[in-house]
């Protein structure tokens, strides 16, 4: 009898204990809404795609009106090596003689990676710096890429269209994995652009070859300003980037005895100087 009476008393414990655990708590009861369904509270998600997500909807617009995240890249911009000219890529350096992409007035590479063309660009310029594709050495009808440091630090790459001496601005841009930056009175980019592209008046085939056109200048609210000089440098010859060439062209302050008549005009003053004059 008394085991009977303990084990009666056990199954009462056990059904008192059952009764607990299935009565609403007064925070589960604070948790139901009003059609009397439990309410949710959303854990914290604690990954990285929340964390991105959340970072990327923190946004401000730019000038044009477009969003852009907040943060700068991650990685820096590594600097130009020149000492891969002439072989792995192809250089144009203008300026003073033996001067690299951070010292001379105006840089150039470009080199093939798959279907594309890299460039990197690099000027003694706080506003802008260009490179156009042209057919006859001259401004006008010329399919063209700058980089431009706007006001509020960033260097952006555009598409313009030269039409006679002023740059128009395409909103279609064949650029892609750009990067820029202004750093010691420099603004250097880099980008890639399709070696094919459908035919277009403002956009060339880079597999063909062309006079390139080399300008840089100030800018105004990341607009663009007349080139620093009134005649910037041009190729000597058609560039292809199937060579690659590294070439040197001298700026004007290094020019003067470079020309056929100044050297012609030297002869002669030595010649005069050593024969002395006439009796």
């Amino acid at each position: 009898m008394v085991f009977l009476r303990r084990l009666v008393q056990l199954s009462v414990l056990l059904v008192q204990i059952g009764r607990r655990e299935v009565e609403p708590s007064p925070t589960d009861e604070a948790l139901r809404t009003d059609h009397g369904e439990p309410g949710h509270k959303e854990p914290h998600k604690d990954s990285y795609s929340t964390f991105a997500s959340e970072f990327l909807e923190s946004r401000y617009l730019s000038d044009d009106g477009y969003p852009f995240p907040t943060a700068p890249p991650v990685d820096p911009f590594a600097k130009i090596k020149v000492i891969d000219c002439g072989i792995t890529k192809g250089c144009i350096r203008y300026g003073k003689p033996g001067c690299d992409a951070e010292t001379c007035d105006y840089f150039l590479s470009y080199r093939r990676i798959g279907t594309d063309v890299e460039y990197e660009m690099s000027a003694d310029t706080d506003g802008w710096v260009a490179v156009g594709f042209s057919s006859d050495k001259k401004m006008g009808g010329d399919d063209v890429m700058g980089c431009v440091h706007d006001d509020n630090g960033r260097v952006r790459i555009h598409h313009f269209y030269n039409v006679g001496q002023w740059a128009k601005e395409i909103k279609r841009n064949p650029a892609r994995d750009e990067e820029g930056i202004f750093e010691s009175s420099r603004v250097t980019c880099r980008f890639k652009r399709p070696l094919y592209v459908p035919r277009e008046e403002t956009l060339v085939d880079l597999h063909l070859s062309w006079y390139y056109l080399f300008a840089w200048g100030p800018a105004i609210q990341g607009s663009i300003t007349r080139h620093d000089i009134d005649a910037p440098p041009v190729s000597d010859h058609m560039i292809s980037i199937y060579k690659y060439e590294d070439i040197f062209m001298p700026s004007t302050a290094y020019q003067t005895f470079n020309s056929p008549f100044c050297l012609l005009l030297i002869v002669a003053l030595t010649f005069y100087l050593l024969m002395g004059t006439p009796q």
